[in-house]
């Protein structure tokens, strides 16, 4: 790379193109130009902008807000500024940035609802959790009093002054900051290859935490952690859970979840509701409407009628949540805690400048790093303030000399030639220094008289008292320690206020009114709030743990329904789509989400939407699309969804047949049900006892049937067994289970039937077509046959032929068995028609009217 150098600026007069100006041509490395600026730039970025100091908690602009607004004297019992005012001053003497920058540092600063303790006064519209603040021209700002106490004593030599950004003026490297407020206010902030996101504490229980570590430097995480049991938000709520809290308090990483402060109310005599008075830190009452009506549209929410926002300045929060009629409210809070806002996560990673490096800190390292600050700034200030009065006691020693002896003081300098001869004969006759000499000969008339004298006697005897008193100070640890200590003690006194969010230990803590609520939070919000949040009413939010059936329909949509009545009897059947899958189970029982790539996806059926009855029907067009329920890769698709707690036979298209044992792990969301070879794929699922019968249809119409006990059942890792002999290009297009009582009896060795194809018997339903024939030219041909007419088959034959091609077909294009009379639809749901009558076992079928792409079973 070479950098091109301008040859006026070096006082050449030659032109671009001539030779001269190729010799003020330099080249570098871009390789070593890059590194370097981006290693300028990062530093740049983690220790001037984005990182706060450990000491006071502040990030570079921070600090310079509040130490500019000191100095215009913006102090609370003056008057508001325009925050336009304060932006101008800060960019133009210390900060050289954007004033957009700086002023939304200084919004946040004025944020109750950002800052446990907010460092700015605002007047005017500083925003809110859903919207942004005013113009700067329009809004007013001066220091909060809290701010007061981390400038305060800044003319007192308590901090070094580093030049400002060009050298003109002059700005604190720190501020003395006299309580901890990284911790009580928190921070975020995103730097070059690092971040930082602390959360709010209480005031007083931190500066008991810091008082602590003053006392006792050696005191333990355990020991501190009884006086900081975990944050304080300003938005209150509720954090479940305090292993993520306590981790983060020993390593400075960590995370909790957050719910909002929810009671149930009686809204009228017919109408329950949620009322929600507190929400996790930073979501506001807009965002959760909004996720509300997003999850009640796309049908995640269920059992919701109304939202209404209440919230005025008079009562503050209010977010009414109407449940519907015979909906268990505290189910639908559960629901609402998974897919809203009302339930979010905070994560912690406590980095932070300290001595210019950023760094990873626990609590009890960010507590010993502030209290060696303030130890380290009330040092500095008693030692300041004990120079400050030796010279005012010098100053008053020599006056009580001349006063003691005026007259012939006044004598001498009248008779003196001039001011210098006079402090000279001064110095020589009282053995006064140049400074007491000095400070004489500028004594007014009127400070020379018996009064006087009298107020220097005892100005200088306080002066001798507090001199003692500050290198008594200066020459104890012990006594500079009680002295911080007392100082914080001030501070909690006249800024602590009691703690808003409660603490607790278990997810399934809830009170169920308003009043226990209340007495929960009250209980919290003592001194140490972990042990109280143990007393908390521990309530399921679970609805009742009832039977019903899981449903997974051909289209993908999924649902539960209300009851655990006999499907024959309910009748669960929608006026178009066709089931997959139909599992009996409970409302808080788990099911098995199988794919196609072999993996169980484990899925709680309390999740599911419930079909709500329609014309004593339930309809399944209440159903949710399965994605929003588990997580697909790309190409994979759900073959059906299966019981957790029996036996499961699957089947792929290589013919190879499974029975998992149900042996799943516990603490896990998915696993691998099947080790499949290259190319296979799962086609089918279902329980099955060793009573049960097993099918496999391959695409060259050859049909295999046998006792699910030739399968013996296998752990996750195995990869099956044998299931259908295939011939060479052929595979299986249907795997599936039939259940003892609906396989009937299978054709004897001499081929005699044995069974019917009575409705509730077992069919076979063949589609027949043409592998060349594009989508959608031929609907093909179909045949339902009763299930009965098959022989039954040992495992890994090749089984018996179940459709005769006609001209022009070489393959099934799709094959179902089940109980029957099946149901056919299209993929998205449209009815379609069936043969009402059974065809021969090795006959062909009927041309279709319209093409099938579901078949499912029928529930009469």
């Amino acid at each position: 790379m070479a950098r091109r150098q301008n040859p006026r600026s070096s006082g050449a007069d030659t032109l671009p193109g001539t030779d001269d100006f190729a010799e003020n041509i330099t080249d570098i490395d871009v390789a070593e130009e890059m590194e370097s600026s981006f290693l300028e730039y990062a530093y740049s970025v983690i220790y001037s902008r984005a990182l706060p100091d450990a000491r006071d908690g502040l990030k570079p602009v921070q600090r310079r807000i509040l130490y500019m607004m000191s100095e215009m004297g913006l102090r609370p019992d003056r008057g508001h500024v325009k925050s336009a005012r304060v932006v101008g001053e800060v960019m133009g003497k210390l900060h050289p940035h954007g004033d957009a920058a700086i002023y939304d540092a200084m919004v946040r600063m004025a944020q109750d609802f950002s800052l446990r303790l907010p460092l700015i006064d605002g007047h005017g519209n500083f925003g809110s959790l859903d919207d942004g603040p005013a113009a700067p021209r329009y809004t007013e700002a001066r220091m909060a009093a809290a701010s007061l106490e981390l400038t305060g004593d800044l003319d007192e030599d308590v901090v070094d002054f580093v030049p400002n950004y060009d050298n003109q003026l002059t700005q604190p490297e720190v501020l003395p900051a006299a309580f901890p407020n990284l911790l009580v206010n928190g921070t975020t902030g995103i730097a070059v290859g690092m971040a930082t996101n602390m959360a709010p504490h209480n005031l007083g229980e931190v500066i008991a935490a810091a008082q602590l570590v003053v006392a006792r430097p050696d005191a333990t995480l355990e020991e501190v952690m009884e006086l900081v049991p975990g944050p304080d938000l300003p938005s209150g709520g509720r954090i479940v859970g305090l292993d993520g809290i306590r981790d983060a308090y020993r390593t400075g990483r960590g995370s909790f979840k957050t719910r909002a402060k929810v009671a149930v109310e009686q809204l009228s005599a017919r109408r329950t509701g949620l009322v929600v008075t507190e929400l996790p830190y930073m979501v506001g009452p807009e965002k959760v409407i909004e996720k509300v009506k997003d999850a009640v549209g796309s049908k995640k929410l269920t059992g919701i009628s109304a939202v209404t926002d209440l919230t005025d300045r008079k009562h503050g929060l209010r977010l009414v949540i109407e449940v519907k009629n015979g909906f268990n409210p505290h189910a639908v809070l559960a629901q609402l805690y998974r897919y809203t806002p009302l339930e979010d996560s905070f994560g912690i990673n406590n980095v932070t400048l300290v001595d210019g490096q950023p760094q990873t800190l626990g609590l009890l390292d960010l507590l010993r790093v502030y209290v060696d600050h303030r130890l380290d700034v009330v040092r500095r200030r008693t030692a300041f303030r004990l120079g400050k009065r030796k010279d005012r006691l010098h100053l008053v020693e020599g006056l009580l000399v001349a006063i003691m002896d005026i007259d012939e003081v006044i004598q001498i300098i009248r008779t003196s030639d001039e001011a210098a001869a006079a402090r000279e004969r001064l110095m020589s006759i009282y053995d006064l220094s140049e400074v007491q000499a000095n400070y004489i000969l500028e004594l007014r008339l009127r400070q020379l008289t018996k009064y006087s004298r009298i107020e220097l006697e005892k100005e200088q005897d306080e002066l001798r008292r507090e001199i003692a008193e500050l290198e008594a100070i200066l020459g104890s640890d012990t006594l500079l320690r009680e002295l911080v200590s007392r100082e914080l003690g001030d501070v909690a006194a006249k800024h602590s206020t009691p703690r808003r969010t409660v603490l607790l230990e278990s997810e399934d803590v809830a009170p169920t009114s308003s009043k226990a609520l209340a007495a929960a939070a009250g209980a919290a919000a003592g001194a140490v709030a972990g042990k109280a949040s143990a007393k908390a009413p521990a309530l399921q939010l679970e609805i009742a743990d009832d039977p019903c059936w899981a449903i997974l329909t051909a289209s993908g949509l999924v649902a539960r329904t209300q009851t655990g009545e006999p499907l024959a009897e309910a009748g669960p059947r929608s006026k178009h789509d066709v089931y997959r899958s139909v599992v009996r189970t409970t409302a808080r029982g788990e099911l098995g989400a199988l794919t196609t790539a072999g993996r169980m996806l484990r899925l709680q059926t309390v999740d599911l939407p419930v079909l709500e009855p329609s014309a004593g029907l339930p309809n399944m067009a209440a159903g949710v699309a399965a994605a929003d329920f588990v997580q697909l890769a790309k190409g994979e698709e759900l073959v059906a969804l299966v019981p957790l707690d029996t036996v499961v036979a699957l089947g792929t298209a290589q013919g190879i047949v499974k029975r998992v044992s149900p042996d799943y792990p516990l603490n896990r969301e998915d696993w691998e049900a099947i080790s499949l070879k290259a190319g296979d794929a799962v086609i089918g699922a279902g329980p099955a006892a060793d009573e049960d019968t097993l099918v496999f249809v391959s695409a060259q119409a050859q049909l295999l049937r046998y006792a699910a006990s030739a399968v013996r059942p296998q752990g996750r890792a195995a990869g099956g067994m044998a299931g259908i002999k295939l011939a060479e290009g052929d595979s299986a297009v249907f795997f599936g289970v039939v259940a003892a009582g609906d396989a009937g009896a299978a054709l004897a060795d001499d081929g005699e039937p044995a069974g019917s194809g009575d409705a509730g018997s077992a069919v076979v339903v063949t589609i027949a077509g043409s592998a060349s024939a594009l989508p959608g030219t031929s609907p093909g041909t179909v045949k339902v046959t009763p299930l009965s007419e098959y022989p039954a088959k040992g495992r890994a034959t090749g089984g018996v032929r179940s459709h005769r091609f006609l001209k022009g077909e070489d393959r099934l294009t799709l094959a179902w068995v089940g109980r029957g009379p099946a149901k056919a639809s299209s993929r998205a749901g449209v009815a379609r028609s069936l043969p009402t009558e059974h065809g021969r076992r090795d006959g062909s079928g009927v041309p279709l009217a319209q093409a099938v792409e579901e078949i499912g079973p029928s529930f009469p």
